[in-house]
């Protein structure tokens, strides 16, 4: 599970202009176990909160393993299913990304999260017998598509897209504002953003990163940065406050596919831009998996993705790592 509270959203809003039947709409809700933020300019003043959340219900009857029903639920209980074209989308991208990143990014490690109890189930008592049996039914080059059908390796293994769901769904959302005639908006879902045009005051959408500190709520959180949308999504992943200690050892979140283990290293948060969310969205898990060297590494030979990194150095004190192109959407 993503810890997805990293990003603080910078609305800037005033009152709608009165010489245009335009008008800026405003939908909030629930979705993925999580809430979402949507504005956009609506060029006839007509509210989509009806379709938007219609759309919703859809995806997750998709993507969302607490629903029974979904097609995501189906697979790992290996029922049959229709898989469609939205499924279909996010599984090949998140297979050619986990190629990319050598199984930074992986599926297949949903399992392995809810054992060390950052899931739905309860955490469960671990060993390396219980490692070893988990990465068993671990690994993107264990499952394929084949006819429209998952293939997998192993019956047991199970799929789990919340690492890549949450920014697909907000791109989806994004294109139907865009079949309405939307030329300004801002979807975000769990902190994972994708933002077009300008906000009700004429201004570039803006959001902010916080600062990665545990010791502070959210709503007070210190920005690190706020980066400029006009055209592109953002997605930040981040340890620093989903984490738990047992026997004096802190462990976090985000679970290395390849170990089977919570990651021990000094990167606090990933945040990634791209020209779409899904993208971002898992980028941004797999630089967490991979730590700041071999994540800035990999970052400079992928043209589509810009970074900031923020990690601790041997000291303890938060350094930054920032891709040229990254610094350009930089508000100073």
């Amino acid at each position: 599970m993503k810890q997805v509270l990293l990003i603080v959203i910078s609305f800037l809003i005033i009152s709608a202009c009165e010489k245009s039947p335009s008008k800026y709409i405003y939908n909030k809700g629930f979705i993925y176990g999580t809430v979402y933020s949507i504005i956009y300019e609506s060029p006839d003043g007509k509210d989509f909160e009806d379709e938007i959340n219609k759309k919703l219900k859809e995806y997750t009857m998709i993507f969302s393993t607490y629903e029974k029903e979904s097609t995501i639920s189906k697979i790992n209980n290996n029922e049959a299913v229709e898989i469609g074209e939205e499924f279909l989308s996010c599984f090949k991208r998140s297979m050619e990304i986990s190629e990319i990143t050598n199984g930074a990014f992986d599926i297949t490690a949903g399992p392995m999260v809810n054992a060390w109890g950052f899931g739905p189930d309860k955490k469960l008592k671990m060993d390396q017998a219980k490692v070893d049996s988990l990465t068993a039914i671990t690994g993107y080059q264990k499952i394929e598509m084949e006819n429209g059908e998952i293939i997998k390796q192993n019956p047991d293994m199970k799929l789990d897209m919340s690492a890549i769901a949450k920014g697909f769904t907000s791109d989806l959302i994004a294109s139907f504002l865009i079949e309405k005639a939307c030329e300004n908006y801002l979807v975000e879902i769990g902190g994972e953003v994708v933002a077009k045009g300008v906000n009700e005051r004429g201004n570039t959408w803006t959001v902010g990163i916080s600062k990665p500190d545990e010791d502070l709520m959210v709503s007070n959180s210190e920005l690190q940065a706020k980066i400029k949308l006009p055209d592109n999504a953002l997605a930040t992943s981040g340890n620093y406050r989903n984490f738990y200690e047992e026997d004096g050892k802190k462990y976090a979140h985000t679970i290395d596919p390849k170990t089977g283990y919570p990651v021990q290293h000094s990167l606090l948060s990933a945040t990634v831009l791209a020209k779409d969310c899904m993208t971002a969205d898992a980028f941004a898990t797999a630089f967490m998996v991979m730590g700041h060297e071999t994540g800035i590494e990999l970052a400079r030979s992928i043209p589509e993705i810009e970074v900031l990194f923020i990690y601790s150095d041997e000291r303890g004190n938060n350094q930054i790592y920032m891709s040229e192109g990254f610094e350009e959407f930089v508000v100073n």
